[in-house]
C-alpha cells in the first residue's frame, strides 16, 4: 500500500507552495505515495496560477475525503489567510500559519490519518514574530510529540548523516556529547535504517577532533570519553558500528560505499558534506519522534528572493517525498 504523506506548506510567503505544486505535477509522486497538502487553499491556488497549471483543488475536512489523483491536489485547508500575502516578506501572519500547519500535521500523524510528514521550509524570524520561539522544525516536532531523544538525519543519494548535536554553538556541542547521547543516536540510526528495509546497516562514528584525536595527540581525550564507550556498547549488542574515524577521510569513504550512515558530532560536520554533494537532492529527516512519526523536509530555505516567480527547483521536495514514502509505515486509517 502507498503511504499517505501530509505535506505542510511552510512559510506561505516563500517558495514552499510553488515547490509543492511542482512536485505534485510529477506522476511519479502519486506512484510513490498518497499526498495531501496541509495549508491554505487560497495560497495553493495562487501558486497553481503562477505556475500555469490547470490543477483542481480539492478541499477536504478529513484525509479520508482525499482523491489522491494526479491533476487534483487534496488539501486540508486551515483557512488562515484573509488577505493577499506579499511574497518574500517576513511576517507574523505567515510565521504563525507555518506553525499551525505543522501542528495540524502532527495531530493527523498521531491519529494515524497520515503515515509521515513532509515539510516545506519555514522562516524562523517570521515564526518568532508570530509568537513561536523555536529554532526550527525539529524542535517544534519534538515539543509537539513530547520527545526528548531525537536526532536530525540528512540524506542524499550517496550519503546519509545523523547528528549528535545540531543547533548549538561548537563549544556547547562538545559539552553536550556524552556516551549516553552517542549510544542513543547510534540506536536511532540503526532502527531507522532497519525499518527502511536495511538488514545490517553499517554505521560509522565521526571523531570530534582532527584525526579523531590521534591517540591523545589532539584534543583532551574526547573520543575516548564521549564516543568510544557508546560504540563498544552498541557493537556488543550486535549493531554494526565502528569508529571513531577522522572526519577528513570518513565522508569520502561513506560516499564511496564503505558505510551506510555516518554519525556526525555537530551541525557543520554533518551538513557540509551533504550540501557539497548538492542542495537539490538533500533531505532533512527527523528521527526518534514519539509515536514513530517520520518527518522529512527539503534541505533548503524559504528563498524569499525568488518566491512568486515560478522558478523554484522542486527536486529537493521530490527527494523529501521519496524519503517519506520509503521510511513511513504503510498502514493508516482508510
Amino acid at each position: 500500500m502507498k503511504p499517505v504523506i501530509g505535506i505542510t506548506m511552510g512559510d506561505a510567503a516563500g517558495v514552499g507552495p510553488e515547490i509543492i505544486v511542482k512536485a505534485l505535477a510529477h506522476q511519479e509522486t502519486y506512484d510513490l505515495c498518497k499526498p495531501v497538502v496541509i495549508g491554505d487553499s487560497s495560497i495553493l491556488e495562487r501558486a497553481i496560477n503562477i505556475l500555469g497549471y490547470s490543477f483542481k483543488v480539492n478541499i477536504v475536512k478529513a484525509v479520508q475525503e482525499a482523491k489522491f489523483k494526479h491533476g487534483v491536489i487534496d488539501i486540508v485547508d486551515l483557512n488562515l489567510f484573509e488577505s493577499n500575502l506579499e511574497f518574500g516578506k517576513v511576517s507574523a501572519q505567515s510565521g504563525a500559519a507555518a506553525f499551525k500547519f505543522l501542528e495540524k500535521a502532527v495531530q493527523l500523524a498521531k491519529d494515524k490519518e497520515i503515515a509521515a510528514i513532509c515539510t516545506a521550509p519555514l522562516n524562523k524570524e517570521a515564526m518568532h514574530l508570530g509568537g513561536y520561539k523555536y529554532p526550527g522544525h525539529t524542535e517544534i516536532l519534538a515539543d509537539l510529540t513530547d520527545t526528548k531523544d531525537y536526532s536530525m538525519m540528512l540524506s542524499s543519494p550517496k550519503l546519509k548523516v545523523i547528528h549528535l548535536t545540531t543547533h548549538v554553538g561548537l563549544r556547547k556541542a562538545i559539552d553536550l556529547i556524552d556516551p549516553e547521547r552517542t549510544y542513543k543516536v547510534i540506536q536511532l540510526a540503526y532502527e531507522t535504517l532497519r525499518n527502511a528495509g536495511m538488514l545490517n546497516p553499517r554505521i560509522a562514528v565521526c571523531g570530534i577532533n582532527p584525526h579523531a584525536g590521534e591517540n591523545g595527540l589532539f584534543g583532551m581525550g574526547e573520543e575516548e570519553e564521549k564516543l568510544q564507550p557508546a560504540i563498544e556498547k552498541a557493537a556488543a549488542e550486535g549493531v554494526n558500528v565502528t569508529g571513531p574515524y577522522p572526519a577528513d577521510t570518513l565522508f569520502f569513504r561513506a560516499v564511496r560505499g564503505d558505510f551506510d550512515i555516518v554519525v556526525a558530532c555537530y551541525h557543520d560536520q554533518g551538513h557540509v558534506p551533504i550540501k557539497v554533494l548538492g542542495l537539490e537532492e538533500g533531505v532533512n529527516i527527523t528521527v526518534g519522534l514519539n509515536g514513530g512519526i517520520i518527518r522529512t523536509s527539503v534541505d533548503h530555505g524559504t528563498a524569499f528572493d525568488i518566491a512568486g516567480k515560478g522558478i523554484a527547483d522542486e527536486r529537493s521536495m521530490l527527494a523529501a517525498l521519496t524519503s517519506a514514502a520509503e521510511l513511513a509505515p504503510k498502514e493508516v486509517k482508510k
